[in-house]
């Protein structure tokens, strides 16, 4: 166990590249060593790998939804033993003493280090974690049906639990973009009762019948307005031009949550569209408490994941095809 497999980004805008003469890490005081069995594609890797987010670590293992076994331990971790089942997650370590870190808003961490970014993630055999950012996986789903919980779950619950701050309360949301993250978020607000209403591209009725099929109680394209005032509303695609266009659909007081790590330019909009006291917020990253609480209603309600899987050597076309929106829920890489 010297070497292992890895996809490598050398250079953004270039494909990823396979290789097989990797040297395994060795885990730090306070890592574990995972032997990988799956690692979801999310749209942030695109963001890395297209160079909208800059200045990653190159090179670069990308990958941050990663599943697998702990087959190492290193000097002062607790709570994980070798072959235990273990998630990693984006954010891969704060630095506990920054302004942010003090206030107990650790996901705003100065000095943050994130997996798959500024560290290698998960596109390879193996990869060394913090433990204290590490989380166990409930039982029920499969590998590669786990991985997207580790960000598409994460940050989508994030999302939801900002828009569930609304003043007033939340019954009707909407959800702009119906991908990895909303397929997941549409069925823990059917869980908790809310109303979805779902906005895809304009014309795609394969992702418009596969939201309904989640529980959605109205699906459209993203220019049109719902049957009824949205509460809140989040928005998972990447384009600005939905933050006036979910403005309209929201209610007085409502609330528009920006859950990408990256968003092309919001367009001018009248400043009529956000008086009444809406509220337009972004999220950034999660917190450990994130995921400890999603991962108990993960567990509680079986989410039903829609995977589409890939070996580890298609990584580039596991990429293509979460760029061209051609996938229905999320993309995983297998390791076996």
């Amino acid at each position: 166990m010297n070497e292992m497999r890895a996809i490598i980004l050398e250079q953004q805008n270039a494909p990823l590249r396979l290789r097989h003469d990797i040297a395994v890490p060795e885990p730090d005081s306070g890592e574990i060593l995972v032997k990988i069995d799956a690692c979801g594609v999310c749209r942030t890797d695109l963001h890395i790998i297209d160079g909208e987010l800059e200045h990653p670590r190159l090179p670069l293992i990308p990958g941050h939804e990663i599943i697998g076994r702990v087959v190492r331990i290193g000097e002062d971790v607790s709570g994980f033993k070798e072959g235990d089942r273990v998630g990693i997650p984006w954010l891969g370590k704060t630095c506990g003493n920054c302004l942010y870190c003090r206030a107990g808003r650790e996901n705003l961490c100065s000095n943050a280090v994130f997996t798959g970014y500024t560290k290698n993630g998960g596109y390879a055999d193996y990869v060394c974690a913090d433990s204290r950012y590490s989380f166990h996986i409930p039982e029920g789903y499969s590998a590669h049906e786990a991985a997207p919980l580790l960000c598409a779950g994460l940050i989508g619950y994030r999302s939801l639990s900002m828009a569930n701050q609304t003043p007033g309360g939340v019954k009707n949301i909407g959800l702009y973009g119906f991908g990895a993250a909303a397929h997941i978020i549409c069925q823990v607000c059917t869980y908790q009762g809310q109303n979805v209403f779902a906005f895809t591209r304009d014309g795609d009725i394969n992702k418009q019948e596969f939201a309904r099929a989640l529980g959605a109680v109205w699906a459209g394209g993203s220019k049109d307005l719902p049957p009824e005032q949205l509460d809140a509303a989040i928005i998972f695609a990447p384009a600005g031009h939905l933050v006036p266009a979910a403005l309209k659909a929201v209610r007085k007081g409502g609330r528009v949550v920006c859950a990408g790590i990256y968003m092309s330019d919001i367009p001018s909009f009248s400043y009529d569209d956000l008086w009444w006291e809406k509220q337009i917020v972004s999220v950034a990253n999660l917190t450990r408490r994130d995921g400890v609480e999603f991962m108990q209603i993960a567990g509680d309600i079986n989410i039903k994941m829609n995977v589409t899987p890939f070996p580890l050597e298609e990584a580039n076309q596991a990429v293509d095809a979460v760029r061209s929106g051609k996938i229905r829920g999320a993309a995983v890489l297998l390791m076996d």
